[in-house]
């Protein structure tokens, strides 16, 4: 599961229910029929968003959140774009957007579009919450405006792994290393890939990150803007620079935040991401154990991690939740783990979950690890696990077959002890996708505006280095770094603020190798 989300698993799980209380306003839509290329493709016909008002459905779900007290309107708009620009007069496919605007408007400059990451995440949402959360400085300038995916969320939502086989995937052995374990491992993934390739058949390669980034071009236009302002977090920052790549004269301003390594194949981005986790745990635990209260995990915190996957492993440990059924194994507790790590503000919780789940009650970390895999209070899911999957495995032709896997999961496991094991386990889950491959390009954008490009030097999800490397590739990427922790930066700190504020809204470019403190 590689979920590079830019808004902290806590900050998306609060609008999970965005789905459901926007229910009259969708269709039930039919999978895409797979398009066959056309010799001599057109341009696509640019559809109109129909926007209706939907403050009633939205405000009580912020209703108490910091910023809901914000004089801000939300419009939910449909659109229409081509199943396939190979065939772009041919059948399409429904976006759904959100569009968040401020009472206090003035000198308006136009959109921003954004995106939370992932893939998977949810741009609707996202709009929501940055509406909340942006500086009011952007916000008097600039609509948010966040749409769906392709395949995610409420844009025709890819749909194929069911509730049971979710549940079972993340209770699964997270630190697999002895041959019957990988084995399982590699069950799973050939019964995900064999069902969702029975749902979808050919049409499951349509959910890919190229299409999504012509879309954007296609949403750009019918929202009447001549250029693109956009604002991606995480996975955002390839959809994003990909936008880029295919349309370089296209953007005004562009900012990507917490880079995915556009140079890295699928087994060095996913032993970065071990490592970047490792790195995220011990940050956690000095900063646990520097606490003047006392650090609830006692002095050395992954001892007492290793110590509680081996209780949960010898028996799982129930939730004080009423109704909760589950037990939390070994992988639940680590899925809680990676998603605590995301945000330093859930370290707190993260820190006293753990500690509650030593006596006895994992309430706390069955919230994190639902949180961060979509599960609902009802049980069931959002399609974000769904997507993922089909997203990156769509996005890249590389496979890695079972015995280099089971090479790298010896490995790692010695040189990442909580991460590696599963890190490397995970490279197999798209060499058993059944679905045709539309690879993201190398990305140069030549010709394009300055793209801002941030990371952050305690980044345990996408680290420091792949928003250098982006940086370089981009032939006008400039560089921002904080010197901070957690997942993403902007608008966590001051002096980020400032330069990213400078930059949507007088394009004042930040010194490339800008450095900010923590």
């Amino acid at each position: 599961m590689r979920l590079h989300r830019g808004l902290s698993a806590a900050a998306s799980g609060l609008l999970l229910a965005l789905p459901l209380a926007l229910a009259g306003c969708t269709s039930e839509e039919p999978a895409p029929e797979p398009a066959t290329a056309s010799a001599t493709p057109a341009e696509p016909e640019v559809a109109p968003i129909e926007w209706t008002d939907c403050d009633a459905q939205i405000q009580p779900l912020v209703e108490g959140q910091p910023g809901s007290e914000r004089d801000i309107a939300f419009e939910c708009g449909r659109t229409e774009v081509p199943i396939s620009y190979d065939e772009p007069q041919g059948a399409t496919l429904p976006l759904f957007l959100v569009r968040a605007s401020s009472g206090t408007q003035t000198d308006r400059i136009g959109s921003l579009m954004v995106n939370p990451g992932g893939p998977g995440g949810s741009g609707a949402d996202a709009a929501i919450g940055l509406a909340l959360s942006l500086p009011d400085d952007v916000l008097r300038r600039f609509d948010v405006v966040g749409f769906d995916p392709r395949g995610v969320g409420l844009s025709t939502p890819v749909e194929c792994i069911p509730k049971e086989l979710k549940d079972r995937a993340i209770a699964a052995e997270p630190r697999p290393t002895t041959p019957e374990q990988l084995d399982d491992v590699f069950a799973i993934s050939r019964e995900v890939a064999e069902g969702c390739a029975e749902e979808y058949g050919e049409a499951l390669g349509t959910f890919n990150t190229v299409d999504t980034a012509r879309d954007m071009e296609q949403l750009r236009q019918a929202l009447g803007e001549e250029q693109l302002n956009f604002l991606g977090y995480s996975y955002g920052t390839t959809l994003g620079s990909t936008y880029a790549e295919l349309y370089p004269d296209r953007v005004r301003a562009m900012v990507l935040d917490a880079a995915v390594d556009p140079d890295s194949d699928v087994i060095a981005d996913a032993e970065a991401s071990a490592a970047g986790f490792e790195a995220g745990f011990d940050a956690f635990a000095a900063n646990c154990t520097g606490l003047i209260a006392g650090c609830p995990l006692g002095p050395d915190p992954r001892l007492f991690l290793e110590e509680l996957l081996t209780q949960a492993q010898a028996t799982p440990i129930p939730s004080s939740e009423p109704g909760e059924t589950r037990q939390a194994t070994p992988g639940v507790i680590l899925t809680a783990v990676q998603a605590g790590l995301y945000d330093t503000a859930s370290w707190p919780q993260l820190a006293q979950g753990l500690a509650a789940a030593r006596a006895g009650d994992a309430k706390a970390l069955f919230s994190l690890a639902d949180d961060y895999s979509g599960r609902l209070e009802d049980g069931t899911y959002s399609n974000l696990l769904d997507a993922n999957l089909a997203i990156n495995c769509a996005d890249t032709e590389q496979t890695v077959e079972e015995e280099r896997v089971r090479e790298l999961v010896a490995e790692w496991s010695a040189t990442y002890p909580l991460f590696g094991a599963g890190s490397a386990a995970g490279l197999f889950t798209c060499s058993a996708w059944d679905a045709e491959r539309t690879p993201i390009p190398e990305r140069d954008a030549e010709g394009s505006a300055p793209i801002v490009v941030i990371g952050n030097q305690g980044d345990p999800v996408t680290p420091l280095p792949g928003a250098v490397d982006l940086a370089e590739d981009l032939d006008n990427g400039v560089l921002l770094t904080w010197q901070g922790q957690g997942h993403t930066a902007y608008p966590k700190t001051e002096c980020v603020t400032a330069a990213v504020n400078a930059y949507l809204i007088d394009l004042a470019v930040p010194m490339d190798g800008l450095t900010c403190p923590a």
